[in-house]
């Protein structure tokens, strides 16, 4: 049974979405397979490895910040990967986006290492199955589209070299989801010092990620956070993500402790 967080974010993921994308977050959402993945994917993550959150909640949250992403690049006019190529419009693009960033921590159900890999090897049967009912009768468009979900699930550790703005995205949006709360479960189980500690404690500083419009690009994204450990995420995780983007040259990254002045790291 989803969670009120859940219920609450799958809301927010659907508010405003129209045709195709909507459609695909409609059916990602009722996927009983996809929630028995991504709800086993936390167990593992959390009480078998004591990581941070890469469940449900974790995988709505960075759909919705790919997707919030998406538009700022349209509205910055800036072409995604698929208009650029001329393989697929805006809405292809978003449709992959959704999928990808919804299901790009399933791998975790396997265990952490290649992880990424073997999300694309359990997503590959499921994205097949979704857009044979999004897109009847086309199969080229299915093909291209399958083609991008998983390479934003490959490329999100950015381990695996990726090429596609969409892609790029889901890379971003996933170092994004580092505020405190994400660490709240694992730090109440954890009883001694394990290997993701650095990970719980640094996030567990973060208090806030803001992302919006930039001063120069589309895109910014401003971290705030109580400690200085928190520089850990931003350093290590998130400007990682940014750095291995294709869509570096459209974002801004700002980070700083309360009080003091921001760090400007991309842009």
């Amino acid at each position: 049974m989803k969670s009120g967080k859940e219920s609450s974010l799958d809301r927010r993921l659907v508010a405003g979405l129209t045709g195709k994308v909507r459609e695909a977050a409609e059916l990602l959402i009722g996927d009983e397979e996809v929630q028995a993945l991504q709800e086993y994917a936390n167990v593992v993550a959390i009480r078998r490895l004591n990581y941070n959150d890469h469940g449900p909640v974790h995988m709505r949250k960075v759909a919705i910040n790919a997707l919030a992403m998406a538009d700022m690049l349209a509205a910055g006019s800036v072409r995604m990967s698929l208009e650029s190529d001329e393989a697929g419009s805006f809405e292809d693009s978003k449709t992959a986006v959704l999928m990808a960033a919804f299901m790009h921590d399933i791998g975790m159900s396997l265990g952490r290492q290649n992880h990424e890999i073997a999300g694309v090897i359990l997503a590959a049967p499921i994205v097949t199955r979704l857009l044979e009912s999004l897109y009847p009768g086309e199969i080229s468009r299915r093909v291209i589209l399958r083609s991008l979900v998983l390479e934003g699930i490959q490329g999100h550790m950015a381990t695996q070299r990726i090429h596609s703005v969409e892609a790029g995205l889901i890379l971003i949006a996933d170092g994004c989801d580092m505020e405190k709360g994400r660490s709240r479960i694992p730090m109440m189980l954890s009883t001694e010092p394990r290997a993701g500690d650095i990970h719980q404690y640094s996030a567990a500083a973060v208090e806030r990620v803001v992302i919006g419009k930039g001063e120069r690009h589309p895109i910014r994204i401003s971290v705030e956070m109580s400690e200085s450990v928190g520089f850990f995420q931003v350093e290590e995780v998130l400007l990682q993500k940014v750095n291995m983007s294709p869509a570096k040259p459209y974002i801004e990254l700002y980070a700083w402790v309360t009080g003091e002045e921001p760090r400007k790291y991309v842009g």
